[in-house]
Formats: structure tokens, C-alpha cells, sequence
């Protein structure tokens, strides 16, 4: 498996991607025809640990299974998903809810009804509807789960007595938000924290989802809150606090390989990377976020000491 690397040409053609919409939905012939089996399989990664992780144990099962593999970092799904729809990219590792939400939104408007809920059967049976006339398959969702979060600076929130997005939204502080660039649309993230918690978000500065760049944003004062998840094992190394999600608006989100079906959707890939599904928990993905993050440990190391300690690549 070659490293995880931006490639300048497929890059290029990422970006011409993210001006289309994929596949047309009228034209059925890659969606009715039988699922591809390509041997030469391109995997994204959306550029933040847990999901290079993913990546990298994605394709590390993929080898075993006899395909070639390589790994590209995308971090907009703007760019990344209709890439997916086009064959550009054939595996993403996915959060069902959002995931859904995000198709539901490209489909039916910003205004949609969500799709994505705390239900996994209906998140899946309504993921997997918005997927299908795309172009893409949604495999079977693990036992690990995510969902997004925000966290202030410890000492912010000692000051102001948060302990809850809440308390942050009575408080009428000025909040500007690290996080990735499409939070100012997202309805999780910005609109969402206005409309759900009237927090007063006066910018969204476009540092990443969880990156080390955007939590230091965060304990200079540059920036009040950072977008990250329940995942992130580095808060405390930042001087960082949790807000409680009290009113709910994130959905868990289960980890779920989504795939073009014209090039992966064959049985071959989904029994290889349905063989994750079975080891990998929540509480592995902090601890696997952890090494990365605070020990400095390359993330394809991580994946493969992993995937050895659960016989699932052979010790190398």
C-alpha cells in the first residue's frame, strides 16, 4: 500500500468534480448494472486522524484481500462525495446520520427534514435510499459511533459557568467558531447552533474539524469554540472542556464504508471491510485518535498494529 499522499492530477480532477453532481438520475446504467469489482481501488480520506485512521485500515484490508490500493486526502466533502458518485474515488469511511443529512440536504434543499436521527435502522434504511440512485452503495454499519462536539477553552468556561451549549447561548457571548470551512452551512454546526441554542456566532474560522491548529485557536483566544468530536482524546492537552449537546442536536453517528458501486460494490469488498465491524469500538476509536494525536504516532502505524492485534492483517 503506497502512503497517504495528495496526487496532484487526481486532485485537480477532485476539484472539476466537486462543479458537477455525479452521476446524472436519469441515466440508471451504473446504478441497475451488476456491482464492479475493480482490483485498483482509490480510498478517501477527509484529512482529520480519525478518518486517515479509517483510510489507512480501510486499504490495509483491502491488500489483504488482494486489491491495490492508495489513499488520497480530501477534506471537503463538497469536493469528496461527488468524486465518489464519478469513480474518482471508489471507498470513504462515512458518519451514517450526517452522511444522510448531507444527501438529503443535495437532494431536497437546505431546508429538508432531517434524515439522519438517533433511530441507526432508519438512519440506514434513509441513508441508503438518499445513496443508491447516486451511484453508491452503503455497507453495514460497525459497532463504533461518533458524533460531533464543541469545547471551549476550561478556563473560558469557568469564567461564564458553561457547562452546556445552553449555557453558552444565555450567555450572549460573541463566539467565533474554529472548525472546517462548510460549517457556515452545515446544519449541525453554525445554523444549527443559532437555531437550536441562539449561540452567537460572529465568524467560523476555517482551521478543520478537531485539527491541532484549530484547538490552539481556541486556547490562545483567537477563537472561543472548536468543532471536534466525542472521540477527540487530546481536549485536556489544550486546557479544553466538552459543552454538553443538552438540547441534542447531533445524531450518533455510526461508522459506515460508503462505496461506488460501479467499481467497489462487489461481495469482495464489503466481506473485507465487514471484518472491522466486528473488533472495532468507540472506546478503541479514542484510544487509536489518542495515539496519534498526543503520542505522535504515524497513522498508518497505528492501523496496522491494530488490525495485527485483532488477527485481522498478518504481524509484519
Amino acid at each position: 500500500m503506497r502512503p497517504a499522499a495528495a496526487v496532484p492530477v487526481l486532485l485537480v480532477l477532485l476539484q472539476a468534480a466537486a462543479c458537477t453532481t455525479g452521476p446524472s438520475l436519469e441515466n440508471q446504467g451504473e446504478i441497475t448494472a451488476p456491482p464492479g469489482d475493480s482490483r485498483h481501488l482509490t480510498i478517501g480520506s477527509a484529512g482529520f486522524t480519525e478518518s486517515d485512521l479509517l483510510a489507512q485500515m480501510y486499504a490495509l484490508l483491502l491488500d489483504r484481500a488482494g486489491y491495490s490500493t492508495k489513499i488520497i486526502s480530501v477534506t471537503n466533502r463538497e469536493i469528496y462525495e461527488p468524486a465518489l458518485e464519478s469513480g474518482q474515488i471508489d471507498v470513504v469511511p462515512e458518519y451514517a446520520a450526517t452522511f444522510a443529512d448531507w444527501l438529503n440536504a443535495k437532494k431536497n434543499g437546505a431546508d429538508a427534514a432531517p434524515a439522519g436521527s438517533p433511530d441507526p435502522a432508519a438512519t440506514m434504511k434513509a441513508l441508503r435510499a438518499l445513496a443508491a440512485p447516486r451511484g453508491l452503495t452503503v455497507l453495514d454499519p460497525g459497532r463504533a459511533v461518533d458524533q460531533n462536539a464543541f469545547a471551549v477553552a476550561a478556563r473560558y468556561a469557568a469564567e461564564h459557568h458553561l457547562k452546556t451549549l445552553s449555557d453558552l447561548g444565555r450567555s450572549r457571548l460573541p463566539v467565533r467558531l474554529a472548525a472546517g470551512d462548510e460549517c457556515v452551512q452545515r446544519p449541525y454546526c453554525a445554523p444549527g447552533l443559532k437555531k437550536t441554542y441562539g449561540i452567537r456566532i460572529t465568524a467560523v474560522d476555517p482551521k478543520g474539524v478537531g485539527t491541532t491548529q484549530a484547538k490552539q485557536a481556541v486556547q490562545n483566544g483567537r477563537d472561543q469554540m472548536v468543532l471536534t468530536t466525542t472521540t477527540d482524546a487530546t481536549l485536556d492537552d489544550f486546557g479544553l472542556v466538552l459543552l454538553a449537546d443538552d438540547r441534542h442536536l447531533q445524531n450518533a453517528d455510526y461508522l459506515v464504508p460508503v462505496v461506488n458501486r460501479s467499481r467497489a460494490g462487489s461481495e469482495g469488498v464489503r466481506t473485507a471491510l465487514g471484518r472491522l465491524n466486528t473488533v472495532l469500538t468507540t472506546a478503541d476509536l479514542v484510544r487509536l485518535n489518542e495515539q496519534v494525536d498526543s503520542w505522535r504516532r504515524l497513522p498508518e502505524d497505528v492501523a496496522r498494529n491494530y488490525l495485527e492485534s485483532k488477527d485481522l492483517v498478518p504481524r509484519g
